[in-house]
């Protein structure tokens, strides 16, 4: 007998929180949601509509839950995002997680950890904007004898002025002052914090006395062999420096600097060969390498962390490639020939790359660290794996050499690549596949060859193999899509 099963329409639960930051409205919904068993997809989330918390139903009293501390801190983080999409991606995770998935965040390809991770990530830079571009200015006009008062403006792009105000009341405490954003202010008058309605730029001073002699200092710092406008706004959004009293003076130091540089190049030639190393060629050779030649020269001039190491073994492949891979370490062949993947992984990555159509001159390979770390047992080294500590000492060289080869698509090979790419350990079985490891550029994650070399079950060996070529097969289609993409944008 067949047996017939009926579908029930699931009832819709509306949430509804206020516009801004609704950490507690949220917590209290999440508890009472969970409490009663409502799925992510029975709920929808609305922001700044006059309704009851759950509609037409009474919300349920329940206890607080326990997550994981990353996943409290992760809803601290994305809670102030402007994205109206938060809650709902924020109660899937934690659905999940109350449903048996405590690793959850661990696997950096999962769709809703990645974009919660791209959140979490865009109010943390919109608090350090904040904390480095905000300017107090004196406000003038009060009776002789009233304590001095200050007052800033600032346009954050996220509902952050809650997370951000703490630094300016350990910064400036003996100060009063107010900061005035368009979702809110915040008033410290030396004993307690108090939060009230926006305001407007008009709200707050235009300029105070003191600006025209950081404008000054500012000018006689500002060191023009070191100039570089794209880099400038790149740390530093337009939309800032209305607000900054130094940004007036930007533009004509910019348009000056190559004549300034010029007359201090120009007087170093006339000036005693003891005091060269003072002036502007000392300043332009102290630069950041611009070139993967110059990044390499420093590479092996710095020396090796641990010693041993016989030399640098730097990255290699074309300076514009597509995709990068990145790796651990050189090994002992690779030490000792200078060049990366050289060694049994590399034969075996080679292999791999052939099987899944790509071209090893086309891509370009390096290392998250450059030096070879080895134990010596008799006449045989070794590899010793790195610590923590030696990924994060080479860290910037692995990061200017991605800014200067600028690919479309970073490959990180094993665990040690995750660290050094992200700052985190993750489980590289379950989170292989696409994954935003750095801001600017697409990422994958894969095991590393060696990885494969280790596994003593033939049959395990093969399975992992072919799992391994698919990995590259997909990366190859990847950059093969992104590389079509550019093409496309630059025609």
């Amino acid at each position: 007998m067949m047996r017939s099963f009926v579908v029930e329409r699931m009832t819709m639960r509306r949430i509804s929180l206020t516009e801004g930051a609704d950490l507690d409205g949220f917590r209290d919904a999440v508890r009472s949601l969970v409490a009663v068993g409502i799925p992510p997809e029975a709920v929808s989330w609305e922001l700044g509509a006059q309704a009851n918390l759950f509609g037409d139903t009474e919300p349920v009293s329940a206890a607080p839950l326990r997550l994981p501390r990353k996943l409290g801190e992760l809803i601290r983080e994305v809670v102030p995002h402007r994205d109206p999409e938060r809650y709902g991606l924020l109660y899937d995770a934690i659905w999940r997680v109350c449903g048996g998935q405590r690793d959850l965040l661990e696997i950096a390809s999962d769709p809703v950890v990645h974009r919660l991770d791209l959140l979490a990530r865009a109010v943390r830079r919109d608090i350090h904007k904040m904390h480095a571009y905000l300017r107090f200015r004196k406000v003038e006009g009060g009776p002789p004898d009233e304590t001095e008062r200050y007052a800033a403006w600032f346009e954050p792009d996220h509902f952050i002025l809650e997370a951000a105000v703490p630094f300016f009341v350990e910064r400036f405490r003996a100060m009063h002052w107010a900061i005035i954003t368009p979702v809110g202010s915040a008033l410290w008058e030396g004993t307690e914090l108090v939060y009230g309605l926006p305001g407007t730029k008009a709200d707050a001073p235009g300029e105070d006395g003191f600006e025209a002699g950081w404008t000054g200092y500012y000018e006689s710092i500002f060191n023009p062999a070191r100039t570089n406008p794209k880099l400038m706004r790149s740390h530093m959004a337009k939309k800032y420096w209305h607000n900054l009293p130094e940004a007036a003076a930007i533009p004509n130091l910019v348009r000056s600097a190559a004549g300034r540089v010029s007359g201090m190049i120009e007087r170093e030639a006339t000036m005693p060969a003891k005091k060269k190393p003072e002036g502007a060629l000392a300043a332009m050779l102290d630069q950041a390498p611009t070139t993967l030649e110059e990044l390499n020269a420093l590479i092996r001039a710095a020396g090796p962390l641990v010693p041993g190491a016989t030399q640098a073994v730097v990255g290699e492949g074309p300076a514009n490639a597509t995709i990068v891979f990145v790796g651990e370490q050189p090994g002992d062949e690779e030490d000792l020939k200078g060049r990366p993947f050289v060694g049994p992984a590399g034969r075996l990555l080679e292999r791999a790359f052939g099987e899944a159509g790509i071209e090893r001159r086309d891509v370009y390979l390096t290392n998250a660290v450059k030096h070879f770390k080895f134990d010596q047992r008799g006449k045989r080294r070794i590899h010793a794996k790195p610590t923590a500590g030696e990924v994060s000492h080479y860290r910037w060289w692995l990061m200017r050499e991605l800014e200067l080869v600028e690919p479309k698509l970073i490959v990180a090979l094993g665990g040690t690549a995750v660290l050094a790419l992200t700052g985190k350990s993750v489980p590289i079985t379950r989170a292989r596949g696409p994954a935003k490891l750095l801001e600017d550029f697409a990422g994958f994650i894969t095991v590393h060859p060696s990885y494969l070399l280790r596994l003593p079950d033939e049959d395990a060996k093969a399975a992992a193999y072919a799992q391994f070529v698919q990995d590259l097969t997909q990366v190859r289609e990847l950059g093969a899509a992104e590389r079509g993409g550019r093409s496309h944008a630059a025609a």
